[in-house]
């Protein structure tokens, strides 16, 4: 009895320790298996990616057909030009509203018992969330894809195809970064409700708070300053100027600086809260 009751705790306590002597090898190898493993979860379950392939057509068709007419005539042109103007900016939508994913099932997994079994194998701790985040990209950019689709059908005209990659990687390494807070929160929430929740409370503001779906220019000068500072504005604007034209370099620069700050704060953040969540 003595045995059985004190085996766990000392489980547990070299558990970080072996994670650590996990050789680079080895949790790249780990990562592949567990990206693996959730592609063959998304394959079982393909309700999984309704959000993915619906949410794009769904936001792109709403915008410019609804407010197309009129925030078009502002930018000086019509619905055209509101193409031009709104679908490199919801390259940087789709990136938020993904990450927001991550975390709601990040935590129906833990509720589900899932990482429980994870952090019972001899794999690095870490392969676990970077598994997650590699399977979300690939939800990201296929959203992206069908949104770029869907915009090239009502009207948006490509004019620079390295433009096009280079806004999409930007906004894939923006994702990544963004997709760390929300593996964080949905460690620490207590379900995926709770997370979805405070999902919706960054998500509206940040999102509507920005030059993704209108120009800032008309809004009040407080509105303006938050713009200013906001990320997803810089990562719209970027977008905007690869894809079509215009200035790019300190928007791209300011999108960067953000994607790393994000990660090196937020990465160890949740790694750890993954590793001593009990």
């Amino acid at each position: 009895m003595t045995t059985a009751t004190t085996a766990p705790p000392a489980t547990a306590a070299t558990a970080a320790p072996a994670d650590a002597r996990i050789p680079l090898r080895a949790h790249l190898r780990h990562t592949g298996a567990l990206v693996r493993r959730n592609l063959l979860w998304v394959r079982q379950n393909p309700e999984s990616m309704f959000d993915a392939i619906l949410m794009p057509i769904v936001f792109t068709l709403l915008f410019v057909y609804v407010f197309g007419g009129s925030i078009g005539q502002a930018l000086g042109g019509g619905q055209d030009e509101y193409v031009q103007y709104v679908v490199p900016g919801m390259m940087a939508m789709m990136g938020m509203s993904m990450a927001m994913a991550v975390g709601t099932g990040f935590n129906e997994d833990f509720n589900s018992g899932v990482m429980d079994r994870f952090r019972s194998l001899p794999i690095g701790r870490g392969s676990v969330l970077f598994a997650k985040i590699g399977v979300e990209l690939l939800r990201m950019l296929l959203a992206t894809v069908i949104m770029l689709v869907v915009g090239v059908l009502v009207g948006f005209d490509i004019t620079s195809w390295s433009g096009l990659l280079a806004a999409v990687l930007l906004s894939a390494v923006f994702g990544s970064a963004l997709m760390w807070v929300f593996l964080t929160l949905g460690v620490m929430l207590p379900n995926a409700q709770s997370v979805q929740a405070m999902g919706f409370l960054v998500l509206m503001p940040l999102q509507f708070g920005s030059s993704i779906f209108a120009p800032t220019d008309a809004m009040p000068g407080w509105l303006q300053a938050f713009t200013d500072y906001n990320p997803l504005s810089s990562l719209a604007d970027a977008a905007r100027g690869l894809m079509v034209g215009g200035p790019v370099a300190h928007d791209m620069w300011v999108t960067l600086a953000w994607s790393v700050a994000l990660t090196a704060v937020m990465a160890p953040i949740a790694i750890h809260k993954f590793r001593t969540k009990s």
